[in-house]
């Protein structure tokens, strides 16, 4: 039994995995597994499908079967690649940027130690 995913429902569920996954920081690991999976989607949304009384007992079953219609359509997945992206640079980006300094200072500490010890 496929159901048909409205727009606005399926950019609701959409902002709720990308939000998901960019607050673990998976994105990167998401992004890859969707986009490598990307041929397959439909394949993948039947085998969703097929699975559902099993993953219904752990997910909400009108979620799971909107999640399985997103998953059939192409526009909806490069959305939610898009999402995920965006949500991921949002969310951490004052982290990187302290990140990036602390990096910064330890390669000038190595430098100058490095320096010093071959002025000798």
């Amino acid at each position: 039994m496929q159901i048909d995913i409205k727009p606005e429902r399926a950019i609701e569920l959409i902002e709720k995995i990308a939000r998901f996954i960019a607050e673990r920081k998976m994105a990167p690991a998401a992004i890859m597994a969707i986009e490598s999976l990307s041929p397959l989607n439909f394949i993948a949304s039947q085998l969703l499908y097929f699975l559902a009384p099993f993953a219904e007992v752990i997910f909400k079953p009108k979620e799971y079967e909107e999640f399985a219609a997103l998953l059939e359509k192409d526009e909806y997945v490069k959305l939610l690649i898009k999402r995920i992206d965006e949500l991921d640079t949002e969310l951490h980006l004052e982290e990187r940027k302290q990140k990036r300094k602390l990096r910064k200072r330890r390669r000038n500490k190595i430098k100058k130690f490095m320096g010093n010890l071959f002025k000798r």
